[in-house]
């Protein structure tokens, strides 16, 4: 975004920001107080939202008849061309003016001259930057959702590529029992899918517009906010001008949404890092995902997850400095709530690159479906059916055939084997009842295709979790 131009080291003009507040204040203010006050350096992020206010704005002042036409019309030209002037980069921000309202109102004012002071009639900056930053977090929540859905996607396509590809499940990070990866991956899917619910919960109710509210009280002027509401695509306008200026729910709601995405995008890197181990070898990443070593060469470190998992506590930390600085505040506006932003700003740019960053690995992936399978040998992983069988076959309560199942585990790790090599006659030394039948449930390939309830991770099961997936959020 080319904002970036400007005068930040230029020295400091007590004349402009006294013009700001008319004739309450003598003097300038002390340089401590212009570094402490000043917020352009990241509020020139809403320009565009800004801007689109104070049409909206003008355009409602010269329909209601408090502005002219003529002053109408030359504000709107002025305020595209000052928009294009910051896009093209050639806009001089002036800290001195302290945030975006007075930098943009300032340069209408040099641009058409005094009907620029116009525009600033029946509001106040406290109810602009609420208009101005909810316009801003309403994007932001628009272009992440997006990004969950193409992430969504990816996984899709990796998990209907591997709807029949075994591997261990587990709890406690112990062998549990055998499922596919495809189905694996469809878990983060339906994670992701929730995500996109809570943003677009979170955005169905910011959508409500705050200009109008002015400084706290609302206006004397007769303004329409039902029309600069729905110039600005909001639902209707907020109902209680105290309110209207004073709420961040908006913002905090964004954080909290934000905050498990980065929770669950932080499961799945730690879960990427852990495949890629020589003690696990089910994934591969290449070398666009991947790292060397300054020391040791054999290395392919898995940075790009390891960062996103790091990047998670970013998130989380900002959704808690938001909530610490709201919680002491009374009615209505206070300087404290300048401090919302720059959380924000970092926490949508952070998703944005966590995001791109994990849709990246996941179409990058190379599934190692003989590791997966190999490391089910090593623990009993099919034991819950061979409780299952004792069940169907002889009629057992499930606790019975808990323990006895429990027994025979028992006994095939003190012979070191797996479970589907063990002796018929060591079987039969636990349980008499049982049959050879038995081995037709202890292989892996069977324990997976017979989990074929609902959400199961049943193959079959699997493709049609993907094909409805598909259907529900792509």
């Amino acid at each position: 975004m080319p904002i970036e131009a400007g005068s930040d080291q230029a020295p400091a003009a007590p004349q402009a920001a006294n013009e700001m507040w008319g004739g309450r204040f003598a003097g300038g203010p002390a340089a401590v107080m212009e570094r402490i006050n000043v917020s352009i350096d990241f509020d020139r992020h809403l320009y565009a939202q800004d801007i689109a206010a104070s049409k909206a704005h003008a355009a409602m002042l010269v329909a209601t008849g408090i502005i002219g036409a003529e002053d109408g019309a030359a504000i709107q030209s002025g305020l595209d061309r000052v928009r294009a002037e910051i896009e093209a980069g050639g806009f001089v921000f002036q800290r001195a003016l302290e945030d975006i309202h007075m930098n943009v109102e300032d340069r209408l004012r040099q641009l058409i001259g005094p009907a620029a002071g116009r525009l600033h009639t029946a509001r106040s900056r406290n109810d602009q930057v609420a208009t101005d930053f909810r316009l801003w977090v309403r994007d932001a929540v628009d272009r992440h959702e997006r990004q969950l859905q193409a992430l969504q996607a990816a996984l899709l396509d990796q998990a209907e590529r591997h709807a029949a590809t075994l591997m261990p499940g587990f709890t406690h990070l112990q062998l549990a029992q055998p499922v596919t990866f495809g189905h694996h991956l469809l878990a983060y899917v339906e994670m992701l899918g929730r995500d996109r619910s809570r943003l677009t919960d979170c955005r169905r109710r910011m959508n409500e517009s705050p200009l109008g509210s002015a400084a706290l009280a609302g206006t004397s002027f007769p303004i329409d906010r039902h029309m600069t509401a729905a110039a600005l695509g909001f639902d209707r306008p907020m109902a209680n001008s105290l309110d209207g200026v004073s709420d961040r729910d908006f913002a905090i709601e964004f954080l909290s949404s934000a905050a498990i995405v980065a929770m669950h995008l932080s499961r799945l890197a730690e879960e990427m890092v852990l495949w890629t181990t020589d003690a696990f070898r089910f994934i591969r990443l290449s070398d666009a995902f991947t790292t060397g070593s300054s020391i040791m060469p054999q290395k392919r470190n898995p940075d790009a997850a390891e960062l996103v998992r790091g990047k998670a506590g970013r998130v989380i930390g900002a959704l808690v400095n938001l909530l610490i600085m709201m919680k002491g505040l009374p009615l209505t506006y206070g300087k404290d709530m300048q401090e919302d932003k720059e959380p924000s700003f970092e926490v949508s740019a952070t998703l944005d690159l966590c995001l791109a960053a994990m849709t990246g690995m996941i179409i990058d992936l190379e599934a190692d479906p003989a590791a997966m399978r190999a490391a089910m040998a090593l623990g009993f992983i099919t034991a819950t059916d061979l409780a299952d069988f004792l069940v169907r076959r002889l009629g057992m309560p499930f606790r019975q055939a808990h323990h006895i199942t429990g027994t025979i585990v028992r006994r095939a790790e003190a012979l070191g084997c797996a479970l589907e090599n063990l002796p018929l006659a060591e079987f039969q030394s636990v349980e008499p009842a049982i049959t050879e039948e038995v081995f037709t449930v202890l292989s892996l390939d069977r324990a997976v295709e017979s989990r074929t309830s609902f959400g199961g991770t049943a193959p079959s099961r699997v493709k049609e979790a993907v094909a409805s997936a598909r259907e529900r959020y792509l």
